[in-house]
């Protein structure tokens, strides 16, 4: 099932977390129950409902002197805007090679269009 098909499967409860969760970023699963208003109980089981769908990344952690969840959200690859890595029709220097010389005529020409596709 795609994570489209999960997102359409939520309960109301389910949406305004992973709501939540995405315009804060991250948040630590005691601070999502309050933000959420809703008790332990209930927010833990929303939680795993999210992360049994893939929606959702829950890391044990301590927070305020607490055992706890970091939580995030679980990005959908064909949310990610591939155009960045583009200078006009040229492909950005970094991407296949692991040493990039700042002084390269191939790096000077790719921030140079850079710089004027915003202007």
């Amino acid at each position: 099932m795609s994570t489209a098909d999960e997102e359409a499967d939520l309960s109301e409860d389910e949406q305004a977390g992973l709501e939540l969760i995405r315009q804060i970023g991250s948040i630590h699963q005691s601070d999502f129950w309050k933000e959420l208003d809703v008790d332990s109980r209930k927010g833990s089981r929303i939680l795993e409902s999210l992360e049994e769908k893939g929606l959702i990344e829950r890391e044990k952690t301590v927070y305020e002197g607490h055992n706890t969840y970091h939580i995030e959200p679980v990005h959908d690859p064909r949310d990610l805007d591939f155009s960045l890595l583009m200078a006009g029709d040229m492909l950005s220097p970094f991407i296949g090679d692991e040493e990039i010389d700042a002084t390269s005529d191939q790096f000077s020409q790719y921030i140079m269009t850079l710089a004027y596709e915003e202007y």
